[in-house]
């Protein structure tokens, strides 16, 4: 537990927190923020304090939610060891299920906080990536062989994905959505983290990934995260340069700019602060292994003489 919050930590602080530093202090649209404002953020506890999700960084939400759920992990893994093996699959699955209804629950928030984005309305987009993780160390049987059919996933990602963009799942823009809506878009959202992601984990050891393999792919893979903390910052830089606002168009030259600012810093984020903040996490565990090693050694080695002892 101890190393698996550690490099939880280690890699997505060291960045985020840069991230935050900067533009809450450069970003004209961060708008002079409270002390509030900054300690939320910097906490990771936007999500939870009313009126601290600001300009620039209304993405960190999620990240918000992810980190609660990395926080909460090791207690719900001792709770799923009290569950037996052979139910722990459809106790996940109906427990994501059961996610769906968090819409519906009439809660009487504070205003600027919106229960909507708080951890329990995801918990299916958690639950896909668990329910992955039991199948991976489970006897090969359906779910493997429905991943490994590459164009059936593919299939029902599109279309998850489709259902996720219509009216469906709300309307366009930030306009709030109705319960059922939201649970639409949750449901889709989930179905398609597993469509995306169960070829891979379910696939055989020694499959090859052409394209997910390549160098470009690769680099992207480990820049992914500063794309994603930087991409709102940058796209709010983008909007000026061009002259336009948000939902008026222009697609094609907003996401070529954001993209060429966005992984330009991702790549400058990795390479000074991420790639060092591993590493450096890297070299302290293994001193502190090769410190304990001996005492480990020490106390284990007496019993084993004792144990060939005549």
């Amino acid at each position: 537990t101890g190393h698996y919050l550690r490099s939880r930590l280690v890699r997505i602080m060291p960045a985020y927190v840069v991230a935050v530093v900067v533009i809450l202090s450069l970003l004209p649209e961060a708008d002079h923020p409270s002390p509030m404002v900054w300690l939320a953020n910097l906490s990771l506890t936007q999500v939870y304090v009313p009126l601290t999700l600001t300009g620039g960084l209304t993405q960190m939400w999620s990240l918000s939610v992810e980190v609660t759920f990395y926080l909460v992990l090791p207690i719900l893994a001792l709770l799923a060891g009290w569950v037996p093996v052979r139910a722990r699959v459809p106790v996940l699955a109906a427990t994501g299920i059961a996610s769906w209804l968090w819409g519906w629950i009439p809660f009487g928030s504070a205003p600027g906080l919106n229960p909507l984005t708080w951890p329990p309305a995801f918990f299916s987009w958690f639950a896909a990536g668990m329910l992955l993780a039991e199948w991976a160390y489970s006897p090969l049987g359906l779910p493997h062989r429905l991943a490994r059919h590459r164009v059936l996933m593919a299939v029902v990602a599109v279309v998850a994905y489709l259902v996720a963009a219509s009216p469906l799942a709300g309307p366009a823009g930030l306009i709030p959505s109705t319960p059922a809506q939201f649970a639409v878009k949750t449901a889709m959202g989930a179905l398609v983290a597993f469509a995306l992601v169960a070829p891979l984990v379910l696939d055989r050891p020694d499959t090859p990934h052409r394209i997910l393999g390549s160098a470009p792919m690769v680099t992207l893979g480990r820049w992914s995260y500063g794309i994603f903390i930087w991409h709102l910052a940058a796209l709010t830089m983008v909007f000026p340069v061009l002259g336009v606002f948000s939902f008026q168009g222009h697609l094609l030259e907003v996401l070529t700019l954001t993209l060429f600012f966005g992984v330009a810093i991702a790549a400058v984020s990795y390479a000074l602060i991420e790639s060092p903040c591993r590493e450096a996490l890297r070299r302290w565990e293994n001193r502190r292994e090769r410190q304990t090693a001996p005492t480990r050694a020490s106390t284990v080695r007496p019993r084993q003489e004792d144990a060939v002892a005549p």
